[in-house]
């Protein structure tokens, strides 16, 4: 996602889900998934084509060919397969034997140097030998993780992928380098050793969106390209957006090997494609997998027909990590997407640099106003500007004077604002700020002062219209200045590079926050990572327009979004999984969020941009700790059987959970699965809902991992007034024999005045790792 807009920055970088066309006429066909669970074993390849032709052919008119609706097949780690259908087909596809769950094709969209480096800085621990502290070797430079990338393909030639003193391709690597469009074998290397596409072509009978620039894996978007070179790309000297935010571009996993899936063309993302993307990168070989996708907000797909869902359950399933975005719709509640607790979900922050574009008011003392936002403004540096306030230039069409003052379409006369700079109020329902800019320099406008607290952290990019925004304190002192002149001048400088910046990190306000509707009892997200202005790899793409007048395309751009941080928090776990080849999907999460942070570079609790104190709804654990990660002393396994007793919990059937996947022998849902046993899932976080104030348990498993075998945990509690909280036993001892112990958390009420989130965090301590598990407890 580019930031090209603040409103870019939500929705660009975040994918917001976009459901195929209804198709009220039932002879219309769509693009059907049927989901059809695991493979079963043994099953030969031919056996299981055979089953879905059978399949497909029995609801199709006769003689109707086979080719004509069949799209895609998934083979490898889960059965099924995508048609064209009618709805009265898919209906009857619905009652066929082995159909878990038929739906139609969803779209869904994307969610877009010194991150690093702001990262390390504020960690406060550091690894002093992590070989001894992770308890193992790396078993190499770590050149043999392999992280896969579901995205709208990569820009092979960028220096991001280049593969210098690489060593060669894992044998275990499965995977092909596909030839497309302007793309052939050659395109990969020992960096990049693996890229697929998906094809769908537009068809007039369909009443699905399809991609129409999937032939091939090269990435005409940008959005591919950005996120795979900040989970791996190679370090990359002197990178900058046009001299902005000038360094070092690397990857989190800079030594780690990098997959493309190009599932995503110009209209979106189809779920069909996606399925078929994660039944490859399995069968490939892939060890981790970073997706910036999502549902909306506003469409939540049950778990058995959300293709990111199942894709991620049969990839856990076989070890594989994977990593996707939150979404950008925040800061509203209960916006968080990827909510299953197979998924390892990130929010986004900030990092401590800051793109200063100020404003210099006229008058005798020339003023100077902070503002923020990225453009190469032409305009001489002395204040000789005329100035006006929007709401003294409306149109005399315009009936209503805040349509004016906010700088809306068509609401401001010409003639008042032309050659000036114009100072507009913004809100979260106006039009979107590059949108207002370019009808100001459409009217002959110079420049364009926004007044927005909201999104005062996300720069938003204006190239080469001179525009600023600045928050309502700094708004009150122009204002003052235009009522006490009679010719108010200003002008905007051209955007600055400032680090160092504080407070940082802050939880970005376009993140969606939680609790989630579908998992009230697992805190969701789990973790944040930078995601605010973000420099990484770009296409070259001659096309791409954002470049100041007479400069060519950047190789480098700025983005803003979930999207961002997912690759952060996907290289960093590359990078456990380097050190730590065994761990499992869980035992990675687990290191990753119980060694998070929660202080920012002031030493204070991590805020919100909005200034309140951050909550486990904002940004899960905390934001991610590079450092801590490898010694994380303690983890929260959750296995396979695990899982499945959560799909009974959360309401699924034992006919249904086995057709899902192989489950072990004698496994039954119990009579009393219940949503509220979902707490006692054993995630590194507690969520409680329904609390009426009498007593709940929740009980969780740790296992040392800290290097030491002789050793004691110690807990301490964080509670709020209002809770009493208990944790038995409060000593955990280990021993060469004794590596894994339970311990059970009771919430009772202190008060009988409970309304609302209450939250609080259990750290164990021994002396050398903190093992930090945030909880939340929710009111009935």
């Amino acid at each position: 996602m580019s930031c090209l807009s603040s409103l870019l920055c939500i929705l660009l970088p975040l994918l917001l889900l976009l459901v195929g066309v209804n198709g009220k006429e039932e002879d219309k066909r769509q693009v059907y998934v049927v989901y059809m669970g695991a493979v079963p074993s043994h099953t030969a390849e031919n056996t299981l084509k055979k089953n879905h032709i059978q399949l497909l052919s029995s609801v199709l008119p006769r003689g109707q060919p086979i080719e004509k609706s069949l799209i895609r097949r998934y083979k490898n780690s889960f059965s099924g397969f995508a048609a064209r259908l009618s709805e009265n087909e898919a209906n009857a596809l619905r009652n066929k034997a082995g159909v878990i769950s038929i739906f139609i094709d969803p779209i869904y969209q994307l969610h877009t140097t010194r991150s690093w480096d702001f990262l390390q800085e504020t960690s406060v621990e550091t690894v002093s030998n992590p070989a001894t502290d992770v308890g193992s070797s790396p078993t190499s430079d770590g050149s043999d993780t392999i992280i896969g990338l579901l995205d709208t393909g990569i820009w092979p030639e960028s220096e991001s992928f280049r593969d210098d003193g690489m060593g060669p391709i894992p044998s275990r690597w499965k995977g092909a380098c596909m030839e497309g469009n302007d793309f052939n074998s050659s395109n990969c290397n020992r960096k990049l050793i693996g890229a697929r596409h998906y094809d769908l072509e537009e068809d007039e009978d369909s009443l699905t969106i399809f991609p129409k620039d999937a032939s091939s894996p090269r990435d005409d978007h940008g959005h591919g390209t950005h996120t795979s070179s900040t989970a791996a790309g190679s370090p990359v000297m002197e990178a900058s957006f046009y001299g902005l935010a000038e360094g070092t571009a690397k990857g989190g996993s800079v030594s780690s090997r990098i997959a493309m899936y190009k599932v995503c063309g110009s209209e979106g993302c189809p779920g069909s494609a996606m399925l078929s993307a994660f039944d490859d990168a399995i069968a490939d070989g892939v060890d981790l997998l970073s997706i910036s996708i999502g549902a909306s907000e506003f469409f939540r797909p049950d778990f058995t027909e959300d293709p990111i869902a199942i894709g991620v359950f049969h990839a856990v399933e076989r070890g594989i990590t994977v990593v996707c975005s939150a979404g950008n719709d925040g800061p509203g509640g209960g916006s968080v997407v990827n909510a299953a607790p197979w998924i390892l979900t990130v929010g986004a922050t900030t990092i401590d640099r800051f793109f200063e574009s100020d404003v210099v008011l006229g008058g005798s003392h020339a003023v100077a106003v902070k503002g923020s936002a990225i453009n190469f403004s032409n305009l001489n540096k002395s204040a000789t500007y005329p100035l006006i306030y929007a709401a003294s230039a409306s149109s005399n069409s315009s009936s209503d004077d805040a349509e004016a003052s906010h700088c809306n379409l068509d609401s401001l006369d010409e003639r008042k604002i032309k050659r000036k700079i114009v100072l507009c109020e913004h809100s979260d329902d106006d039009n979107s700020k590059i949108t207002k800019a370019e009808d100001l320099k459409t009217k002959g406008a110079v420049g364009a002062i926004f007044i927005d607290d909201v999104g005062r952290s996300v720069a938003s990019m204006y190239i080469d219209f001179p525009a600023t925004e600045v928050t309502t304190e700094g708004s009150e002192q122009i204002l003052k200045y235009i009522n006490s002149t009679k010719n108010p001048t200003a002008t905007i400088l051209p955007t600055i590079t400032v680090t160092k910046y504080k407070p940082a990190p802050e939880v970005a306000y376009f993140s969606s926050r939680g609790p989630s509707s579908q998992t009230s009892n697992i805190i969701k997200p789990d973790i944040s990572a930078p995601g605010v202005n973000i420099l990484a790899s770009w296409t070259r793409n001659e096309d791409f327009d954002v470049a100041p007048p007479g400069r060519k395309p950047s190789h480098f751009n700025l983005v803003c979004g979930t999207s961002m941080a997912c690759p952060h928090v996907a290289g960093i776990a590359a990078t456990i999984k380097s050190w730590n080849p065994t761990w499992s999907p869980a035992a990675i999460r687990s290191a990753i969020m119980t060694t998070a942070m929660q202080s920012n570079n002031d030493k204070a609790p991590v805020t919100t941009d909005s200034g309140s104190v951050a909550t486990p709804y904002d940004y899960g654990a905390g934001v991610i700790n590079p450092t801590r990660v490898l010694q994380p002393g303690l983890v929260y396994e959750i296995e396979t059987k695990d899982y499945l007793q959560f799909l009974c919990n959360y309401g699924y059937t034992t006919k249904t959970i086995k057709n899902m996947t192989v489950i072990p022998n004698g496994f039954e849902c119990s009579k009393n699965s219940s949503k509220d046993l979902i707490s006692n899932l054993n995630y590194p976080s507690i969520a409680i809902s329904g609390f009426t104030g009498k007593e709940r348990k929740v009980s969780r498993e740790v296992k040392n991992v800290g290097g030491v075998e002789d050793t004691t945990y110690v807990v301490s509690i964080k509670s709020p007034s209002q809770l009493n909280v208990e944790v038995l036993p409060d000593k955990l001892q280990f021993s060469k024999s004794v590596t894994k112990l339970s311990y059970q958390v009771s919430f009772t009420a202190s008060s009988s005045r409970l309304k609302g989130d209450y939250f609080g965090s259990i750290t164990w301590s021994d002396g050398t790792h903190r093992v930090r598990s945030p909880f939340v407890v929710k009111s009935s």
